[in-house]
């Protein structure tokens, strides 16, 4: 059977331009079985080193690398560089019809961004809450994340286990802030810092990943879906 036209013009056009291709990653466009252009590449390479260099700073502070005076000093790099940079994920996410992937950056923009308005209200007296109220404006704060980021690692059981581990242990960690803040425990909120460092080893492991593929390596292993 003979070729058909489409097939024959890809290789008209294949033999026009010898020597390698860049892989899907790499580019910015691909063709589509229509013949049309289509965007490709990885928000994930913006999106996962944004994420981890917040998480980063966050951790330093829960284990008191930094002194209680200085609480916020994570708050330069959660405000611009994370939430910015996460923003920008969802939308180039959001640009190629990643709805998952879109919504996954926008929920962690949306936290990073929410933490660092709520460190500064509260240092600066922005939202008119009083002193005996600082304490249960947090719990407020982490009790709403915590019921988001629930419900985002139970709607993430059929990706790789790999993002559900880290869902999860975003998750534990916000529990542990939130019982050290109620319970006045420093142990528990240092327990909490350790507990985000796990996931950014989680993190960084599916930066490496994402990196391998976008520079035309093999993606590393993720783990199988815990429901298929």
């Amino acid at each position: 059977m003979s070729r058909s036209i489409d097939e024959q013009r890809q290789a008209a056009a294949s033999s026009e331009v010898p020597g390698p291709r860049l892989p899907p990653e790499a580019g910015v466009e691909a063709t589509a079985p229509d013949g049309e252009s289509v965007a490709v590449g990885d928000p994930g390479m913006i999106g996962l080193p944004m994420f981890l260099v917040g998480s980063v700073a966050l951790g330093l502070v829960l284990v008191g690398f930094v002194p209680a005076t200085a609480a916020g000093g994570s708050i330069p790099i959660i405000m611009t560089a994370t939430g910015f940079g996460l923003a920008i994920a969802a939308v180039w996410a959001a640009r190629l019809g990643q709805s998952a992937v879109a919504g996954v950056f926008g929920i962690f923009a949306g936290f990073w961004v929410s933490y660092a308005a709520l460190v500064l209200g509260l240092t600066h007296g922005w939202f008119a809450i009083a002193k005996t109220d600082v304490v249960r404006t947090q719990e407020l704060f982490l009790i709403s994340w915590l019921v988001v980021i629930g419900l985002l690692t139970l709607g993430s059981v059929r990706l790789p286990m790999a993002f559900t581990a880290l869902f999860a242990l975003v998750e534990a960690a916000l529990v542990l802030d939130l019982l050290g803040t109620i319970y006045a425990s420093t142990g528990l909120i240092k327990t909490a810092g350790w507990v985000v460092f796990a996931f950014v080893a989680v993190g960084a492991y599916l930066f490496m990943s994402a990196i391998s593929a976008a520079t035309g390596g093999r993606s590393y292993q993720l783990g199988r879906p815990a429901l298929h």
